[in-house]
């Protein structure tokens, strides 16, 4: 996808096939609101450039190249997998955050020899209004938590909200968070509610003022 254009299409085609704004976002990678914007220039009669005039800016990362190559996804997992080694003694569950997570979570337990985990977040339901509404929830397909130490896995971090959620979750499950990493880092974060973060790619947006 090389521009704004492209996106709308790929929204519209991914409504079309019934998929929740939520999941558009998840597909997509860029914020619920960035999904439901583009939602809406999709169904609508506005050009995407006068549109994107009036919306707030998001970052589109494209991630795919890695992703439909076996070989590449472990390549990139073993780079995260580098960067959690130095967290934790003890751990012995990694969880990826539903849906592109999973696929990095499954390489990074392979490399660091942890049973596996997923957790689906609540925006995977979001259509509109407050997200708290809904909930997320860990496949009984996979390792459960009993309260045990655990890394965090995702793909890319746009607001934070959906690792947060999930660190709460494993939380409420008893577990505890070592560590979280994903590929792309678009906020720059250091650690989210006391949980260190990783990244292999840190997005650091510039504004000039002229």
């Amino acid at each position: 996808m090389k521009n704004v254009d492209d996106l709308i299409d790929s929204a519209a085609e991914l409504a079309e096939r019934g998929l929740s704004k939520g999941e558009i976002a998840d597909e997509l990678n860029v914020s619920r609101e960035t999904a439901s914007w583009l939602v809406e220039r999709a169904g609508g009669n506005d050009t995407a450039e006068a549109a994107a005039s009036t919306s707030t800016a998001d970052i589109h990362v494209d991630w795919s190249a890695l992703g439909r190559d076996s070989t590449r996804l472990r390549y990139a997992a073993s780079a995260m997998a580098d960067l959690l080694a130095k967290e934790g003694e003890e751990v012995d569950l990694t969880v990826g955050i539903e849906k592109a997570g999973a696929p990095l979570a499954t390489a990074v337990a392979g490399q660091l020899d942890t049973d596996l985990g997923t957790y689906a977040p609540a925006k995977h339901q979001w259509e509109e209004g407050d997200i708290d509404e809904h909930g997320g929830g860990f496949s009984r397909n996979f390792a459960g938590i009993r309260d045990r130490d655990c890394y965090v896995v995702d793909d890319i971090i746009t607001s934070g909200t959906t690792m947060r959620e999930s660190i709460d979750a494993i939380r409420e499950q008893g577990g505890e968070p070592v560590a979280c990493v994903v590929l792309v880092d678009k906020r720059g974060f250091d650690e989210i509610d006391g949980v260190p973060v990783y990244s292999l790619v840190d997005v650091v947006r510039v504004d000039r003022e002229e």
